[in-house]
């Protein structure tokens, strides 16, 4: 959280809810040995890391890294078919887990089937073995779980009540990138040893409620990748912040900021 990339290390000790063991990395586009997060921030796409950028000269059918929903619009979200895609060639379950992420006083967000994120892909061009899915869908989720609890971090510096935050609407914008992704890139290009030369996989926009008073706050959210463990795993890392759009926002901003400079300084001096 704050101004530095914030990771799900910070959430009390997050783990994947993906069993890695059993699966083969040498025929999935992820490599599933273990899914951690990190706050150095190159960017590949968690979900195929064989597509190539949007200035690739190469076969059309390669797309930009994105996240494979649809979320162009603040439509809440899409409508996704559950039907099976032609030449599926195995049966993808229709079943969607419930989030933790509150949507209004009563009901939370669910995130798409199997078969609804299979059928994204294919709407999309992506080749992507059906045999994993599941587990692409259980990484999804994974990554925007811990972006709501990096939500709630900043949340808890604003009211006292977290409960009941509620997750009004989202929209995905991966062709878009947040001013603060912008300057981390000027800063890879000026010092590319020092800082990260590549940009977010993907970005969504959060329009988070506050039940109490009634106000909005909109978050922006870059999703990285990081260099993989040496032994393979994958590693990602979510930049949440709340967007300048009010002064509340700016002041809480720099104020966490301020706080990190200190405590950075504090534990420099009495090391």
């Amino acid at each position: 959280m704050g101004q530095s990339v914030s990771t799900s290390k910070s959430t009390g000790g997050a783990q994947c809810p993906v069993d890695h063991n059993s699966l083969k990395p040498a025929s999935c586009p992820v490599d599933h040995n273990s899914l951690k997060t990190s706050s150095q921030t190159p960017a590949q796409c968690p979900v195929d890391h064989q597509n190539k950028s949007p200035s690739s000269s190469s076969s059309s059918t390669q797309k930009p890294a994105e996240c494979p929903v649809d979320h162009s619009s603040l439509n809440q979200m899409p409508t996704l078919s559950q039907q099976p895609s032609p030449n599926q060639t195995i049966t993808l379950p229709t079943a969607r887990t419930e989030s933790s992420i509150l949507r209004d006083g009563s009901t939370k967000w669910d995130y798409p089937s199997p078969q609804q994120f299979y059928n994204a892909l294919v709407r999309k061009g992506w080749e992507t073995p059906e045999e994993h899915i599941e587990t692409m869908v259980e990484i999804h989720n994974f990554l925007n779980e811990q972006a709501w609890q990096e939500v709630l971090k900043w949340e808890k510096r604003a009211t006292d009540n977290t409960a009941d935050v509620q997750l009004a609407r989202f929209k995905g914008r991966p062709g878009e990138l947040s001013p603060k992704a912008r300057f981390w890139l000027l800063a890879g290009w000026l010092f590319p040893s020092r800082f990260n030369t590549e940009p977010p996989f993907d970005r969504h926009d959060w329009i988070v409620r506050r039940p109490g008073s009634g106000e909005e706050v909109r978050y922006v959210i870059d999703y990285y990748s990081a260099p993989p463990e040496p032994d393979g795993s994958p590693v990602f890392s979510l930049d949440v912040r709340p967007a300048l759009d009010s002064f509340a926002s700016m002041k809480e901003r720099i104020a966490l900021a301020t706080e990190e400079v200190w405590a950075d300084f504090r534990e420099t001096k009495s090391s």
